[in-house]
């Protein structure tokens, strides 16, 4: 008994005994470590802007404001605008984040709430995660061969009987903006419905089994109570998925249609920033690289505020959450 006194004493004594110094330096140089990556991260990031707005210099000298506000593209006369492309960027993403975004939560609540055995279950959030790993461009060929033919009539019988709706004034001759919208939805799908999958799975059981016990329904409790609840999870997942819809250049380059215009018609090709870049940027000569740099740092701005207003807002509905907010 006395031999096993000493030798919990003894181990008690050990395991509360301070850091050695070796400890202590090593927990030092892996807090320094860390540090120093986080601050790279930040010095990468400031880099890239430092050197995109260097290189724009000249054309935002030349053209000023008035590159954000004129739709015309004329290399030979020096006169540039990028008004069509930032409308063509804000209007794909942002249908592309109505369709997306509804699909994704939906899938979220549906791989969440037990409607599925586990096996089933864990079987389609692969499928749906899986898609993250497709090329843009294989997105692209099939929004081309697939999409646009699957939509044709349909969008022909929208113009023909609705065309007055101004969402229908045009046709569906090729490439367009739904085909580009829908495709970019899918592509946006993965990181809507991982991160409102994380946060519906992370509501506690016991507010399920409280509105239950009230009296509420599955769907009344899943609506009313644990969407609300992990709302503020949601609204990031809505968010990088903006930003992910706002970047994409590849499979809009192939589905948009590269045209200079603006129009609030589904069917209507458009431009984006992105798409802008991809096509223009290997061939462009010394006059349209700086005018590029500077599209390329007004997409770096929408995104940056994108995210700025976006950390807001989630800041402020977490602080309502939590009884913060006056």
């Amino acid at each position: 008994m006395a031999n096993a006194t000493l030798s919990d004493l003894a181990e008690s004594a050990s395991i509360s005994s301070p850091p050695s110094s070796m400890e202590i330096a090593k927990d030092r140089a892996f807090r320094g470590l860390t540090r120093g990556f986080a601050w790279l991260t930040v010095l990468v990031v400031f880099l890239v802007v430092y050197e995109v707005a260097t290189k724009a210099m000249p054309a935002i000298s030349q053209h000023g404001l008035r590159f954000l506000t004129s739709s015309t593209w004329d290399v030979q006369n020096e006169e540039f605008g990028v008004l069509p492309e930032i409308w063509g960027t804000l209007y794909s993403s942002l249908l592309a984040l109505l369709i997306g975004g509804f699909f994704g939560v939906s899938i979220a609540i549906f791989l969440t709430q037990d409607f599925l055995p586990h096996k089933v279950e864990w079987a389609f959030k692969n499928v749906v995660e899986l898609l993250a790993a497709i090329p843009s461009v294989v997105y692209g060929l099939w929004g081309i061969f697939v999409v646009i033919p699957m939509l044709r009539p349909f969008a022909t019988w929208l113009h023909e009987n609705l065309g007055w709706i101004p969402f229908f004034k045009t046709s569906l001759s090729g490439p367009g903006m739904l085909p580009a919208a829908l495709v970019l939805s899918i592509m946006i799908l993965p990181t809507v419905s991982a991160i409102s999958r994380d946060a519906l799975s992370n509501v506690p059981k016991k507010l399920k089994e409280a509105a239950f016990g009230l009296g509420a329904t599955r769907w009344e409790a899943i609506i009313g109570v644990i969407v609300p609840t992990a709302s503020t999870g949601i609204f990031g997942a809505l968010v990088l998925g903006f930003g992910r819809a706002l970047g994409e250049t590849m499979a809009l380059a192939m589905l948009v249609g590269n045209s200079n215009q603006m129009s609030i018609s589904l069917f209507s090709p458009g431009n984006t920033l992105a798409a802008l870049l991809a096509n223009l940027f290997p061939e462009a000569g010394e006059r349209e690289e700086p005018v590029l740099m500077y599209a390329a740092l007004i997409l770096l701005a929408i995104t940056l505020l994108v995210n700025i207003c976006g950390a807001f807002v989630l800041k402020h509905a977490s602080a309502r959450m939590r009884g913060g907010a006056k």
